[in-house]
């Protein structure tokens, strides 16, 4: 029997199917719109306005002597899936890498990892 009362914890985090270390901080948006309340000096709501967002997946990795910075920033048309622990996958396609990667050779940490992408989706759990 599923255990459905898993919210958070272990994660998984896969670029073109294969397996990397995730650090932590994974956060993603699959929504392709923002819309804002447009509201008038009358005391009425008038509506609202909307604009085209990117669906995007953010996280920090662990580095390993196996990882390039160079070769994660050069990734375009990738597909980045991430695997949550409640069962829910989130899947990013058409996907590149955003932000100028940097090492903190401290820790072994790649922050601020980030993917956007043309199409993401959350495919839920059926447990």
């Amino acid at each position: 029997m599923a255990n459905n009362n898993k919210v958070g914890g272990i994660a998984y985090l896969k670029i073109d199917g294969v397996q990397f270390k995730l650090r932590g901080n994974a956060e993603y948006s699959p929504t392709n719109r923002e819309r804002e309340s447009v509201t008038g000096q009358d005391g009425e709501v008038h509506g609202f306005t909307e604009k085209t967002m990117t669906p995007y997946l953010s996280m920090d990795l662990t580095d390993s002597g196996g990882l390039s910075l160079q070769a994660l920033q050069d990734l375009t048309n990738t597909t980045v899936t991430l695997e949550l622990n409640n069962g829910k996958i989130f899947q990013l396609t058409g996907a590149w890498c955003v932000p100028q990667l940097k090492n903190g050779t401290t820790d072994g940490t790649i922050g601020d990892v980030r993917f956007e992408g043309k199409f993401g989706k959350e495919i839920l759990s059926n447990a």
